[in-house]
């Protein structure tokens, strides 16, 4: 028996290494950009295999690694992000229409079930503050916090620097999807894509 115990404890130590590496991670939320879906300090699940077999999809919360440029924005020195994504390679994104909405491929989001509410007023974070009409590039994400008026995002970094590129995410920095909130537990939930997405039709292909 006391020869088994090591060995045991070495597959434990692989198995749990593995898990982490290559299926499944638990992050904590570092800053204010995500809320009130994430908080500072929750814990979310991430699935880190799925994107092998499929590719990130509108209305989906990500882990990224973030480019260089972003981390000048306060608050933002991590080298992994969390944001929701919302557009995809091919998609025109653009603000906004009449009633101050996101439009994708034409289709206007309605984000009241997941935008920054400030809970001593409960005013509502805007959209948007600045206008924009970009077209995604191919394989790449344009990515916002639900914060948004906390929030160094693409957004955020095309108001800055008028590069498309270097405001999109390329599909394959992205780390993982986060699929569950687990701490604390009064909050916990699954993180699912809200129903406005469902609405926002297919875009051309990418050039």
């Amino acid at each position: 028996m006391w020869k088994e115990i090591p060995i045991l404890l070495g597959i434990a130590i692989v198995v749990a290494i593995v898990v982490r590496s290559f299926v499944m991670q638990t992050y904590f939320i570092p800053s204010g950009s995500m809320e009130h879906t994430l908080d500072i300090d929750d814990r979310v699940l991430v699935n880190k295999l799925v994107y092998l077999f499929d590719e990130p999809d509108r209305g989906e919360v990500i882990v990224f690694h973030a480019p260089d440029s972003w981390k000048t924005f306060p608050g933002n020195g991590d080298e992994e992000f969390i944001k929701r994504v919302i557009a995809t390679g091919g998609d025109t994104v653009e603000c906004c229409d009449e009633q101050g909405r996101i439009l994708v491929n034409g289709q206007p989001l309605d984000e009241t079930e997941y935008l920054y509410t400030d809970d001593a007023t409960g005013e509502r974070d805007a959209p948007s503050r600045d206008k924009f009409s970009v077209t995604v590039p191919a394989d790449r994400l344009w990515v916002m916090g639900d914060h948004r008026s906390d929030s160094g995002d693409s957004r955020e970094s095309y108001v800055r620097t008028g590069d498309v590129t270097q405001s999109t995410i390329p599909e394959d920095e992205v780390v993982g999807k986060a699929f569950a909130l687990f701490w604390p537990f009064d909050r916990a939930r699954w993180l699912s894509i809200p129903d406005t997405f469902d609405d926002v039709p297919a875009s051309p292909p990418a050039r």
